[in-house]
């Protein structure tokens, strides 16, 4: 679909030539993010370098009512950054800066573009570190965490991003800049840099974030458990936390992803168990040893048949490494899988993971698991051939019908992944009429003409349910995924 000239020759003005992306071939890198059952093919690609340039396109798309998607490293899984078919893709790959350092107040000030890992990099020589920590942390991007409220494996203790964004820098999709926040915690008036994180990108673009740094702990220690069964896992995960311990990670594994796990990293994770717990303890280095003297004996207690500890830090970044490359190992046993993310109390697991085996043996499809198991944030991988007819629909199903038994579990349909475009149709599995509505005034307060990431998160007209507005397809439509009736 072409672009009105105008809004073309406005791009132009505003971005040097090596900044615009038109050819079909280098704008379909651009179709999808992580999630690649969803794919819509933008009109234009632009990569600015400083917050000027991404007023002016924003500007420009305001003017000419050009839908426009931010997009950071394309690591989401939920199509958080699907382009939409006539609109035009932001990439912030290129804002990538450190702007600031303030050590005494442990803050840190970037660019969108830089990756997790990169801010922990930054501050690693002055004993700092940046906590939320993303599977994917060494290529995901600032700006995406803060558009997902991304987690990772140690928000169980630590929180995720939205406990470490103190300010941000954002532009409204009129092209106004805004400050929200700043270097300290709770500062007075509407708490708007809450409602920002975790918004997608529907309500703006992020151009610079500050963010809170923390000192490398005293201690830290990691022990690998192997049991039976994933319910024995779970049990022990519950009973860990009921003892009131708080491990800086719990993670789970069952033997399907185990298998991936070591196929492609060699983990060197115990053989012939039903499943893993990661499980590592930090801080003060004698209140570390007492928890870990706990920890093992509630394992034992739940039937753990290995128990180890991490000998050394290349043994303890082993153990993490198979964990981390779960999702790209899963290749390794299967041509496609589609992955979810559903979140349910820690007590309901072996519950959710018994019906997820059901769900297996009634479609017969495998299902990897691997999750979060601290805070009950699952990450099921429903494994298919792409190549079979009918079974990426068949996946589909299996992994909206995992979705709907985390929601009668008492729990929520993503935890860190997004909605996006996958799970917007799901959301009135937990939101009421009136809850959606309330959403949909506060995204139009920001984005009165609905051009920032449209067709996200929300319920699309026609497809999912009534919102007002005027009709634009939705880009499952474009695709033939869907119809309008």
């Amino acid at each position: 679909m072409s672009l009105p000239r105008d809004f073309v020759r406005a791009v132009e003005a505003a971005l040097p030539s090596d900044a615009i992306i038109r050819e079909r071939e280098q704008l379909l890198t651009y179709e999808c993010d992580g999630l690649t059952g969803h794919r819509a093919l933008p009109s234009l690609v632009v990569l600015p370098q400083d917050t000027p340039q991404v007023q002016a396109v924003v500007r420009a798309c305001a003017a000419h009512g050009i839908p426009f998607v931010a997009r950071g490293a394309g690591t989401g899984l939920s199509g958080g950054a699907l382009p939409v078919v006539g609109g035009i893709v932001i990439s912030l790959a290129r804002m990538k800066r450190v702007l600031e350092i303030d050590w005494a107040s442990g803050r840190i000030v970037v660019e969108p573009g830089i990756t997790n890992l990169g801010v922990t990099e930054a501050v690693a020589a002055e004993g700092f570190y940046y906590a939320p920590d993303p599977s994917s942390q060494q290529v995901c991007s600032i700006g995406g965490n803060v558009a997902e409220n991304s987690g990772g494996a140690h928000c169980l203790k630590h929180g995720f991003t939205v406990n470490h964004v103190t300010g941000l820098e954002l532009v409204l999709p009129d092209g106004e800049l805004v400050e929200l926040g700043g270097k300290g915690l709770d500062p007075a008036g509407l708490d708007l840099l809450a409602v920002v994180v975790g918004s997608e990108g529907t309500l703006g673009i992020a151009t610079k974030v500050t963010l809170r740094i923390l000192r490398r702990p005293e201690a830290v220690l990691t022990l690998l458990a192997g049991f039976a069964t994933t319910d024995a896992a779970g049990r022990a995960v519950s009973e860990v936390i009921a003892a009131g311990i708080l491990p800086s990670a719990i993670e789970m594994m069952d033997a399907l992803t185990i298998e991936a796990a070591e196929a492609a990293v060699q983990a060197n994770y115990p053989t012939g168990v039903g499943a893993v717990l990661i499980v590592e303890l930090d801080g003060v280095a004698a209140q570390v040893e007492e928890d870990r003297a706990r920890v093992e004996e509630i394992c034992r207690s739940c039937g753990a048949s290995e128990l180890r500890a991490a000998a050394d830090e290349a043994d303890r970044a082993r153990l993490w490494r198979g964990r981390k490359a779960a999702f790209a190992a899963m290749g390794r046993v299967s041509p496609s899988y589609y992955v979810q993310d559903g979140v349910v109390p820690r007590t309901k697991l072996p519950l959710i993971l018994r019906r997820i085996a059901e769900l297996e043996a009634e479609y017969g499809l495998r299902v990897g698991n691997v999750f979060h198991a601290g805070d009950g944030n699952l990450h099921p991988l429903v494994c298919y051939d792409h190549r079979v007819p009918g079974e990426l629909e068949r996946a589909r199903e299996v992994a909206e019908k995992i979705l709907f038994a985390c929601v009668e579990a008492g729990g929520s349909i993503t935890g860190e992944h997004g909605v996006g475009v996958d799970k917007a149709c799901s959301m009135p599995l937990l939101f009421s009429e009136r809850d959606l509505d309330a959403m949909n005034r506060v995204r139009r307060a920001f984005d009165p003409a609905s051009l920032s990431n449209p067709g996200k998160v929300l319920p699309t007209p026609r497809l999912c349910g009534e919102v007002p507005g005027p009709y634009r397809a939705h880009p499952i439509e474009v695709a033939g995924l869907a119809e309008r009736l």
